[in-house]
């Protein structure tokens, strides 16, 4: 018997002993709904507005079709290769220093991302509350988000509320928590979508920002525009971050690999296609056309769309019908974030499900705690000149994702093989993409990766512009 063979005993014999999805559907909803998430509902719209709209969506649609794919495979065959979490699954090819540290910085990256993740989620949380309230005009109101994440008491509370939302259904387990709780959220946060896009490219003169957004216009066209959607594809398709490792290695053998990733592929991007619908035709008709305010990253959610929504007439229940999408896709990221986290401290420290998402949880609570107050009690301080939040945006984003995938792409070419991929993914799948998948796993996602980790840290140091 060979290594990979004895691996993959190894690996049957643990999903015999930890919890599995029950089938494709459990699956696919709990993997979408980690991959849509804010990144999806204001991180797209927004770059798609700055770098081209049309021109924008098509080669990210290139990029989730070569570059996604290929990575989704890589790191789902991993995880169901090996039937362990990031640490466990690199470790099980060999004790070499390189495998441990791709396994490890694969782990941490979840760890920094929970907690400031968990943290905008709680804004997410006061925005609910208020519509929920009838107060639509007050939140619409220019100083209402500022003043609001400054008092960190108040944004304190809503961050411990959501990262107790998803602890809850972490202890739950697989099953009875994340698979039961995406079964139910993931439709419905389909269907508001679908509502809110209606509404929005249906106001006078939306029709323009649907075209922008649409239409590609090669004279838009420059370097960075690849540059930003190969960005936008990681944050939003939930790559290099140890997360389709351990939903991988909840996958039974009987799984097709393939076809759920093509699912995944699609479901992720015709969210991400329902957000550009629902907020650049918005901001269009309210604007005029105003480029410049698509532009505005986070302030377009929390400060522009309330004053859209309050514009409409119907600015409550457009807004509430929102913030509650906005929440549920939220918090599905933050739960396989947590997941991910649990499943580690539990595989590798041998604690019990319980105990590791504890464990989790304290984390979350002590980092996120620090990046609440980085806004309000202690907002002095700077770490390379930006805040707590944005450094840990900033760390895990633009510097730990790019290495962590690159280490995923060396762990394929130099000790797994593609024929060893090849034959974990043909125990169910056909694996009609297997050319492209070696052209892009070998030659072009190493290349781009490096690329990314280049363009991000100049762009902080401020050589350049992205």
């Amino acid at each position: 018997m060979d290594k990979k063979d004895a691996i993959s005993t190894e690996s049957n014999t643990a999903k015999k002993q930890k919890n599995t999805f029950s089938g494709n559907v459990g699956y696919i909803l709990a993997v979408a709904g980690s991959a849509v998430g804010l990144g999806n509902i204001w991180r797209f719209p927004y770059l798609a507005a700055k770098y081209g709209g049309g021109i924008f969506l098509l080669v990210y649609l290139i990029l989730m079709l070569t570059f996604g794919y290929a990575m989704i495979i890589s790191e789902t065959a991993i995880g169901r290769m090996t039937g362990k979490s990031p640490v466990g699954a690199f470790s099980a090819f060999g004790s070499k220093k390189w495998l441990k540290f791709g396994g490890g910085i694969n782990a941490v990256v979840p760890m920094l991302i929970l907690p400031y993740y968990s943290v905008i989620g709680g804004w997410v949380v006061r925005y609910v509350a208020e519509y929920l309230r009838g107060n639509a005009a007050e939140a619409a109101e220019d100083e209402f988000f500022g003043s609001f994440i400054s008092n960190s008491f108040v944004a304190e509370i809503c961050f411990v509320v959501f990262v107790f939302a998803a602890f809850l259904v972490i202890i739950a387990g697989v099953k009875n928590g994340i698979e039961a709780v995406s079964k139910v959220v993931m439709p419905m946060l389909v269907i508001l979508a679908v509502i809110t896009a209606v509404y929005s490219v249906t106001r006078p003169g939306a029709l323009e920002g649907v075209k922008y957004f649409l239409v590609p216009n090669f004279r838009d066209f420059s370097i960075m525009t690849v540059v930003a959607a190969m960005g936008q594809m990681f944050y939003s398709l939930s790559l290099a971050m140890g997360i389709l490792i351990t939903y991988g290695s909840y996958l039974k053998k009987e799984s097709d690999i393939e076809q759920n990733t093509t699912r995944v592929e699609w479901f992720d991007t015709g969210i991400a296609i329902l957000a550009g619908l629902m907020i650049i035709p918005a901001v269009f008709a309210f604007t005029g056309g105003d480029i410049k305010t698509l532009k505005a990253g986070p302030s377009l959610m929390f400060i522009t769309l309330p004053k859209v929504f309050d514009s409409m007439g119907l600015g409550n229940i457009i807004g509430n019908v929102f913030f509650l999408m906005v929440l549920f896709a939220a918090l599905t990221s933050a739960i396989s974030l947590f997941e991910t986290c649990t499943a580690t401290i539990a595989e590798e420290l041998g604690f019990s499900r319980v105990v590791s998402s504890l464990i989790v949880l304290c984390v979350s609570l002590i980092l996120g705690t620090a990046s609440v107050f980085g806004y309000g009690i202690w907002s002095f301080v700077r770490i390379f000149g930006m805040q707590i939040l944005d450094f840990f945006d900033f760390l895990t984003n633009s510097v730990m994702m790019p290495v962590s995938a690159f280490f995923v792409c060396i762990l394929i070419i130099r000790v797994i093989g593609f024929d060893g991929v090849a034959k974990e993914v043909k125990l169910s799948s056909k694996f009609r993409r297997q050319p492209m998948y070696y052209i892009v796993t070998k030659y072009i996602a190493p290349f781009f990766l490096m690329i990314i980790l280049a363009s991000s840290i100049a762009s902080a140091l401020g050589f350049i512009t992205i």
